[in-house]
């Protein structure tokens, strides 16, 4: 064979491999192609950036579009739990009065249930009887959004929130989640995957476990990489806690739009000396994930039908992704709450 011809040969390889790559590139989920928009959060040399896509905005955008409040209302006057021939059974907001009242209850089925209308929670016949259950979740769920507004201002800010920062005119959220027991076992030694090894959109479809919720936002476990000790003796932690971490963190990465250094120093992401107020933000955000969802949506259980429940029966809960659907501030930071003073829990 001549030089000639093995040029040519190697050339026709690197022409199909290269053809092959870059299909590759084009059909791999996830792949982003350039150029990105990004912006400097830290020292220059550290990779702290927040990198986006300007491709993907405009659905977010859509996605993330806050609601105006119908029209203004005053304050004072009586309140309706005073005005007690129309107003019965008012157990949560009896010291608004009537125009806050009925604005309030008006924007609550925009937001929570715009084509079920007022009889989702109501016997419009009625109007005071709790025979529907979602009447009583609806209190429970005020309750909890005065109380996020009124306790956890190191997470929420100035923005706040309201019912429609999570269901964006869905009864149920889009974004929930339950207890994942994983795909039916193989038997032999793939019995167990030990909940890993598959790819689902919890943990950036990667191998990494895929029920990080469970453990991490719906219980109180520690959300850590780094041990205390030497490995493999004398350490708290162990490699697979290190990985249910990871998971969390893609979920974070993915629900909120941003990358690692968003939070963290890419040159010490674990020292939080280095690390940006927002990593301080995130951790209180994970504990009013906790309290949501052990507080205020677990006792649900026994009131919630079975389509409110997930394939082992716990009761659908909150994540990230249930308030930030996409971007670092939920609505783009949108201060609908301040329309709705009554919601603030002050």
């Amino acid at each position: 064979m001549k030089n000639g011809d093995i040029t040519f040969g190697l050339g026709v390889v690197g022409a199909i491999f290269g053809s092959l790559l870059l299909i590759g590139f084009l059909v791999t989920v996830g792949w982003e192609r350039p150029p990105m928009d990004v912006t400097q959060q830290g020292y220059r040399g550290l990779g702290m950036e927040d990198v986006t896509n300007p491709r993907t905005e405009s659905m977010k955008m859509a996605m993330n579009a806050a609601l105006e409040a119908p029209y203004d209302v005053s304050p004072g006057g009586t309140p309706v739990s005073q005005i007690r021939d129309v107003y019965k059974n008012v157990q949560v907001l009896g010291d608004l009065n009537e125009d806050q009242f009925n604005r309030l209850m008006l924007v609550i089925t925009e937001w929570v249930s715009p084509d079920q209308g007022c009889a989702y929670c109501h016997n419009e016949a009625n109007m005071a009887s709790d025979e529907k259950y979602t009447k009583t979740v609806s209190r429970g769920m005020l309750e909890m959004t005065m109380a996020l507004n009124k306790d956890w201002g190191d997470h929420v800010k100035e923005t706040g929130v309201t019912c429609y920062t999570c269901h964006r005119g869905n009864p149920v959220p889009v974004n929930v989640w339950s207890t994942n027991p994983g795909p039916k076992q193989a038997g032999g030694w793939a019995a167990n995957r030990n909940g890993q090894n598959m790819a689902t959109a919890s943990n950036g479809s990667t191998s990494l476990p895929f029920d990080p919720f469970t453990n991490l936002l719906a219980g109180d476990g520690m959300i850590s990489v780094n041990s205390m000790g030497a490995l493999p003796s004398g350490s708290d932690r162990n490699t697979q806690d290190a990985e249910q971490t990871y998971g969390l963190m893609m979920h974070f990465s993915s629900s909120l739009g941003v990358n690692c250094t968003h939070c963290h120093n890419s040159r010490a992401f674990w020292d939080w000396d280095q690390s940006p107020p927002t990593r301080l933000q995130a951790q209180a955000g994970i504990g009013m994930v906790r309290e949501i969802n052990s507080k205020y949506i677990e006792p649900l259980a026994g009131i919630l039908p079975d389509d409110r429940e997930g394939s082992l029966g716990d009761v659908l809960k909150a994540n990230c992704a249930t308030c930030h659907q996409g971007v670092n501030k939920p609505l783009y930071g949108a201060p609908m709450a301040k329309d709705y003073p009554a919601l603030s829990g002050k």
